[in-house]
């Protein structure tokens, strides 16, 4: 953390110096990741002088996503909380919009261990655009031995342990928990019977 300029230049140095070079980060390298950074800092000289290949990766939404069950099957906005290189008020805006539009919402870098306000201020404009019952997946260690799961509501989901190797999905307004999984419906015309419950409330009503 803080050195990708660094990293980044390093890498470009030795490609240029005639070597094979593969610089990795986490998740896919065009997703919040060192690709974009690579390709700015590289000169269109040099950039004639070497071959570069961005090779796509799985980025931590679609991981999480895939362990919470199908919670991303409509449209969805990430959004970084780290406000080293974003101003807080931005990253706000940007949960408020996307709250209010109704994405199903991935939050990245949630929670820093000095750096907690930022998902304070983002569950705030949440609660005030979301029903307190929204379900809420949070994906510790992804992929990893130690990786946890937790579905949880919207209102409780601050008293979860959260940190910046967690991923929390927070649903839209169809989405429903089904026993340990999360679902947004795609919209699909199904049976009555598969018509999740609160859906069947509704119409009865």
């Amino acid at each position: 953390m803080r050195q990708e300029v660094e990293r980044a230049r390093a890498a470009i140095s030795e490609a240029l110096a005639g070597r094979s070079v593969c610089f990795i980060s986490s998740g896919d390298p065009g997703v919040y990741g060192m690709a974009g950074l690579a390709l700015e800092l590289i000169t269109e000289e040099e950039a004639g002088r070497i071959s570069i290949e961005v090779i796509p990766g799985i980025i931590a939404a679609t991981s999480c996503g895939s362990m919470l069950g199908a919670p991303l099957m409509h449209d969805f906005a990430t959004i970084s909380l780290s406000d080293l290189l974003t101003e807080m008020t931005l990253i706000e805006k940007r949960v408020e919009l996307a709250a209010k539009a109704d994405f199903v919402i991935v939050l990245y870098n949630p929670k820093g261990r000095t750096r907690t306000e930022p998902l304070k201020k983002a569950w705030d404009i949440l609660m005030a655009n979301r029903a307190p019952a929204t379900p809420v997946g949070i994906v510790r260690n992804a992929g990893r031995e130690n990786a946890s799961v937790v579905i949880t509501t919207l209102e409780k989901m601050l008293e979860q342990e959260i940190d910046m190797l967690t991923t929390v999905i927070i649903g839209n307004s169809a989405t429903y928990r089904k026993g340990d999984y999360m679902i947004t419906p795609r919209g699909y015309h199904l049976k009555r019977g598969n018509t999740p419950k609160r859906e069947e409330e509704k119409n009865e009503r």
